[in-house]
Formats: C-alpha cells, sequence, structure tokens
C-alpha cells in the first residue's frame, strides 16, 4: 500500500472517521512465512508451499512445483499488516487462511495436518494480540467426522469461527453428510464464513480471469441457495453464515431466485417450502462490492445490521481501502457504526468493548 494511498484515504475519511473508532475487517487472509514442503513430506500431490520472491519482502506461492501467486510480506508479517491497517482507521482483522489451502481433493489425514498446522499458527496469532486479530479456523471439510473434531479443537484453542469453501469437491453444502457439521457450528456457537473456491466451469473459462471474475460471484450464490434450498438455515436458526464478497451474485438475482421458486417449485421448494426472500436479515454478507450504488442496494435488502466491512486483503481484487467509501455515501451514523464493526461483532458473537 503506497504513501499518497494512505495520505489520501486519512483525509478522505475526515471528521466521521473520528466518531467510529472502532473498525473490524471481517474478511482478511494470512499464511505463515514458513511451512513445511507439504508434498515432499506426504510424498505426492500438489500441495502449496513458500519459496523466496522476485523481491526481498515477496514470497512465491508453489503448487507442487507448479508456480501459483506471489505474495508480499503483508500476507504474513503481522506487525507491516497493524500499520497499514492503522494508517486506514482500522484496528481488528479477522484473519483466516488462503482457500487454496483447503486441500478438500487431498487424503484426510494430509488436509488435517495442514489445517491443524495453520489453525496453531492463528490461535497463536491471536493469543498473542487478541485486540487486533480475531480467528477463523479452516477443517477439512471432505470428511465431515474429521471436521468437526477439527473445529471442536479450535474452539478449545480460541478461535470464533470457521472458513470453508463454497462446494466440496463438487458437492453443494446441502448434501445430507455435511448437515452434522453445521449442526455442531450451532451447538459451538462457532461462527460460519463461506468463500468462493474451485468454481465451477474453471476449466471452460480460464482466459480474462474469469473464474474470479464471474465464477466466484455465481460459487457464492451456489453455497447461499443451497443452504436455504435445502432447508439447512431454517432447521439451523441459531447459525451465524456470512457469504463473502457481499453474497456474489445471491442478492442480485434473488428475484430470479423468488420467481423460480413461485413458478416452479416442483423443482425448487422440494426441501424448503419457504420463500428464499424470507432469509433476508438472517444471514450476513461483507460489504466487497466495489461499487458504492450497489452496497446501496444490499443495504435495502440486508440491512446494516447484517452487512460487515471486509476487505479480501491482502490481495488486489480485495477493497484495500478498507470502505473508506462509504465515508461518502450520505449514510446515516448507525449505518456506518454497524458497517464498520457491529455487524461483525454479532456474527462473531464477541463483545465489542473487548476491542476498544
Amino acid at each position: 500500500m503506497g504513501e499518497g494511498i494512505r495520505r489520501e484515504v486519512l483525509t478522505l475519511s475526515g471528521v466521521n472517521a473520528k466518531k467510529f473508532m472502532l473498525r473490524v475487517d471481517c474478511h482478511t487472509h494470512i499464511l505463515p512465512r514458513h511451512m513445511p514442503r507439504w508434498t515432499e513430506r506426504f510424498g505426492g500431490g500438489k500441495f502449496i508451499h513458500l519459496e523466496e520472491g522476485s523481491g526481498p519482502t515477496s514470497a512465491r506461492m508453489m503448487e507442487g512445483t507448479r508456480f501459483f501467486r506471489e505474495v508480499e510480506s503483508n500476507c504474513w508479517d503481522v506487525e507491516l499488516r497493524k500499520s497499514e491497517y492503522a494508517a486506514l482507521k482500522t484496528q481488528v482483522q479477522v484473519v483466516c487462511t488462503i482457500p487454496v489451502m483447503f486441500n478438500y481433493n487431498a487424503p484426510t489425514e494430509h488436509s488435517l495436518e495442514i489445517a491443524q498446522f495453520l489453525n496453531d499458527h492463528i490461535a497463536e496469532l491471536v493469543a498473542a494480540d487478541p485486540r487486533h486479530y480475531i480467528g477463523l479456523a479452516s477443517v477439512p471439510m471432505q470428511d465431515p467426522d474429521a471436521a468437526i473434531r477439527e473445529l471442536q479443537r479450535c474452539k478449545e484453542l480460541g478461535l470464533v469461527g470457521v472458513q470453508i469453501g463454497s462446494n466440496i469437491n463438487g458437492l453443494n453444502l446441502s448434501e445430507a453428510r455435511f448437515f452434522p457439521f453445521f449442526e455442531t457450528c450451532d451447538q459451538l456457537g462457532m461462527a460460519v464464513m463461506i468463500h468462493p473456491w474451485d468454481m465451477m466451469g474453471k476449466a471452460q473459462m480460464e482466459k480474462y480471469w474469469l473464474p474470479w471474475l464471474v465464477g466466484m460471484p455465481a460459487e457464492t450464490a451456489r453455497a447461499a441457495s443451497s443452504l436455504i434450498f435445502s432447508g439447512v438455515l431454517e432447521r439451523l436458526p441459531g447459525l451465524r453464515v456470512m457469504f463473502s464478497h457481499a453474497g456474489g451474485s445471491f442478492l442480485t438475482t434473488l428475484g430470479r431466485f423468488e420467481h423460480g421458486f413461485n413458478c416452479r417449485p416442483d423443482l425448487v421448494a422440494i426441501d424448503n417450502p419457504i420463500n428464499p426472500r424470507e432469509y433476508l436479515g438472517k444471514f450476513w454478507i461483507d460489504s466487497i462490492t466495489h461499487d458504492a450504488d450497489l452496497l446501496r442496494y444490499v443495504l435495502a435488502l440486508q440491512g446494516s445490521e447484517k452487512i460487515c466491512m471486509g476487505s479480501d486483503y491482502p490481495f488486489p481484487l480485495g477493497d484495500l481501502e478498507l470502505g473508506t467509501y462509504m465515508l461518502d455515501m450520505g449514510l446515516e451514523d448507525k449505518e456506518l457504526e454497524n458497517l464498520f464493526c457491529n455487524a461483525a461483532m454479532q456474527w462473531l458473537d464477541l463483545n465489542r468493548a473487548s476491542f476498544e
């Protein structure tokens, strides 16, 4: 993040920024700088490890022997992260791993070992600096029993929720095998963040970065509609779920979902007879719209109490100015306060006074 951007953000923040001292970024990613070379450790597979990057502050993410992405030190340097957030008047980061680390297609024992390594790293970070960091776990969802055991362990470690993918090896989250996992999240009071990954149709649309531009919003809509139409959210009304990237394309195509529900209930309403529109305000989304008009639209649907400021930091497709544009939208003070912190505290079931 350049100094010019920092100065501009501080200027734009103006008087309103002083009113809302607590800001929480509900959607950020982190990795430990040093990890085992998992592919070598397990004797095969295509697991992510880090190698030296093109510059002194970067690292190359390698998927086995294939280059995946280059990342900068703000992906792992917790003090640098705090300084970049301080420049943007944001104090608290909710941290979780990068979805490519889910490893749902690997043997359970391998993905579990990686998840435990990552979860221990995040738990140590949170324990060392609980006023600035809140942690979400990752679990081997391809084996729901193992996922539940790791979820229980992470609860004991002090993590307050879990990040899972929008599908599990091509299976929708509505599959009966996953219900006990969601039930356990509800029982333990663990918040759930659903993040798009392994986008459907990826191999057919790799040009123009379409998996990230088209596939990710569709994946999030896939997850939201699966949990609603299957009745998971109806059966577990206390489950606290947040759909990332502003719910993807779910809210923007809700009219189509509702029309399909009404005109072809024989195809849509087979597991849950309740109109999908009735679930507005019963789940959370983050604020990553990249568009003030779209944020106004989802505010009208969801209400500010269910929209958490999020950035997808430190990746360039995220909102790396942390919702600064919200201050120029003419929103009511209470709406801004909800976006900046109250909605996230409710989703995570935390007391904001602990961070002030």
